[in-house]
């Protein structure tokens, strides 16, 4: 028997472990639950560990086509219950990271685990905890949605008496005996995210899942998203709607040429990158002209004009007192608009930056 006392390496915790020599033994800290794996008599907790926590992790991702790195040395994780926004320009890495992810295209490094489970060495396990939903979804055109959920519950195992219940979850109701080749973009998202649903899934992964649909679409799949989400799931989906990720999101990646160039919370991400809010005032008269004894006003960083409207960049706690000393100092305001900082301006700056790296 050999004991051994060992570090986590997430939290310096300290560990009394005792077994055989040469044995492996599975090991969760008793301070963060992070997990491990240890060889007696010698050695430290693997480096292949996963926290309870997290629904999804990734480590040092690479993807290489023809010489062209798509992916480079990716890592992020997204934890369970979370909704969690995966951004970057086109032709950033997104759908590749996500497609490797998923184990739909072979790596050239990386490690990934989904819900626990690493998909390389438990593939079958690792997928039956996603539902996935791709940038272009699409079906047989000459089944109506209930025989495509149908199709896929016999495919999967399961029992093809919740087909009508997932139609009516997403709005499908009414189309539930037409033909699915009929069917608009927006009808199809929902219909694909019916057909992720199918199962026990705690983890979802929507790429572009509201690209190119119309308002209407737009708030039918984003209310889609907060319902799976208020029902325990945990939500991972790529997009160009900033305003949508602003809205939904705990926290985002924003990745640019294969590379993350940030991960953290909106609101983090602004202040890192000291984005101030904006305020919008109309000023009847004005003609594009701003008097001094506005520009002078203290808290104020810029300020702009634009016909009979000014716009004033200044710190949070400064915009009360400019409003009120631009009335106190005799203009006449009509309409006032107060804009926070917004994840477009955070993700233009990043990117920005990045390349300026490049």
């Amino acid at each position: 028997m050999v004991e051994k006392t060992i570090m986590c390496p997430t939290c310096n915790n300290t560990l009394t472990v005792q077994g055989n020599p040469g044995e492996k033994i599975i090991i969760t800290c008793s301070k963060c639950d992070t997990k491990g794996k240890f060889t007696f008599p010698g050695g430290a907790i693997s480096s292949e560990k996963t926290s309870i926590s997290s629904a999804l992790e990734i480590h040092n991702l690479t993807k290489t086509f023809n010489g062209f790195k798509a992916v480079d040395d990716v890592s992020f994780s997204v934890n369970k219950g979370e909704i969690f926004g995966f951004l970057g320009p086109n032709g950033a890495g997104k759908t590749t990271t996500i497609k490797s992810m998923l184990g739909l295209i072979h790596v050239d490094t990386g490690k990934i685990r989904i819900n626990g489970f690493d998909i390389k060495e438990n593939e079958i396990e690792a997928k039956r905890s996603i539902g996935y939903l791709p940038e272009r979804v699409s079906f047989y055109e000459n089944l109506t949605p209930l025989q495509t959920l149908h199709f896929f519950c016999e495919l999967q195992g399961v029992d093809k008496s919740i087909a009508v219940g997932l139609l009516n979850e997403v709005g499908l109701s009414d189309a539930i005996d037409r033909k699915v080749g009929g069917f608009s973009k927006g009808m199809l998202q929902l219909l694909g995210i019916a057909q992720t649903m199918i199962g026990e899934i705690p983890v979802y992964i929507f790429d572009e899942p509201m690209s190119g649909l119309d308002p209407r679409w737009v708030k039918i799949v984003r209310d889609m998203i907060i319902k799976l989400n208020q029902q325990g799931a945990t939500i991972m989906f790529s997009s160009h709607n900033l305003s949508e990720v602003q809205t939904l999101c705990d926290r985002v990646v924003i990745i640019n040429k294969g590379k993350i160039i940030a991960q953290d919370t909106v609101d983090n991400l602004n202040r890192y990158l000291n984005i101030k809010p904006r305020i919008e005032i109309t000023i009847p008269g004005l003609k594009g002209n701003i008097p001094d004894n506005i520009r002078n006003i203290e808290g104020i960083i810029s300020i702009k004009a634009d016909e009979d409207i000014i716009n004033i960049t200044c710190e949070p706690s400064a915009r009360i007192n400019i409003i009120s000393e631009i009335k106190n100092r005799g203009f006449d305001v009509k309409n006032i608009k107060t804009f926070e900082p917004a994840l477009e301006e955070a993700f233009i700056k990043l990117v920005a930056k990045a390349e300026e790296v490049d």
